[in-house]
């Protein structure tokens, strides 16, 4: 898929989540004001945080989306990663803070908590089947396009749902008279948002370190390389990451005896196919070395 397509595909993935959120907490705010439900609310709020990470989405697929410039000679995907930290951080921040409201719950600092109503619950289970949807759908677009902030986005659509989880728990213990499993079950996923929030920060850290593909990339490079006619040997074969984008350099031995133009066409033979088999990569240089043929 093209740069444009699949800034595109991410823009319409992130608006319809954007308009699915808005409808769910007003959905949510309006079911814990109602049935006096302050987990639903704080649920609610957990929900508007998530129309805001998406727009960072967009804004960073917009800024990795730019075409290559005088400054920015290598273009801009960076700013996938820069995008996909922030949403790590956000996630991070909101985990903590359920964790934090759920200690404070546990050690009696918020009072005598209110029996919430039927309504309350019925939203808990809208909020975590349209979140979970919401988290395969945007999923699946990230891995489509290879997307560190979609996926980051997805990530923060499955702590909702978790959140919303915890609610339910929470809403059904204190209406069957055991309240205190509404802050327990919001610690417990305050640890799988912050695990969530961590790992998306390690890979987002890692793509913007030029850190090398996985070795079984690395590998089926190799033999990709080697299978193109005139190819005698891989001298060297390197990787990074720049951002969701790959750059790889190599040398190849050819035979010395070969014209220019020969040698010529199975190092562009060589480019073009690392580039077709493999579209993550951006860039593929390749460097030609005389090799002695026997006979």
């Amino acid at each position: 898929m093209d740069k444009k397509r699949g800034e595109n595909l991410a823009i319409r993935v992130s608006v319809v989540t954007i308009i699915g959120n808005l409808i769910l907490t007003l959905f949510k705010l309006l079911a814990g004001v109602v049935a006096h439900s302050g987990a639903m609310i704080s649920d609610a709020v957990h929900s508007a945080s998530d129309v805001l990470s998406t727009f960072v989405v967009i804004a960073g697929v917009k800024l990795a989306g730019k075409e290559s410039d005088q400054e920015h000679p290598f273009g801009h995907e960076r700013f996938e990663c820069v995008a996909a930290i922030i949403l790590s951080v956000m996630l991070a921040v909101t985990g903590a803070g359920i964790g934090w409201a759920g200690l404070q719950n546990i050690l009696g600092g918020s009072g005598e908590l209110l029996i919430p109503g039927k309504l309350a619950l019925v939203a808990a289970v809208v909020s975590i089947v349209s979140k979970e949807a919401m988290y395969w759908y945007t999923r699946a677009a990230a891995k489509k396009l290879g997307s560190s902030s979609l996926m980051a986005d997805a990530w923060h659509h499955r702590s909702d749902a978790l959140s919303s989880i915890g609610s339910f728990v929470g809403i059904l213990g204190a209406r069957l008279g055991v309240p205190v499993l509404d802050p327990v079950a919001s610690v417990v996923i305050c640890l799988f948002i912050l695990k969530a929030a961590w790992d998306i920060f390690q890979d987002a850290i890692s793509k913007m370190l030029d850190t090398a593909c996985p070795k079984e990339v690395e590998e089926a490079m190799r033999q990709t390389v080697l299978s193109q006619p005139g190819v005698l040997r891989i001298d060297r074969l390197q990787t990074r990451l720049f951002g969701d984008r790959i750059y790889v350099e190599v040398e190849i031995a050819a035979d010395a005896n070969v014209p220019l133009s020969q040698a010529h066409e199975t190092s562009a033979q060589v480019h073009h196919a690392i580039e077709r088999q493999f579209p993550k990569v951006k860039h593929c240089m390749v460097h030609v070395n005389p090799m002695e043929v026997a006979g």
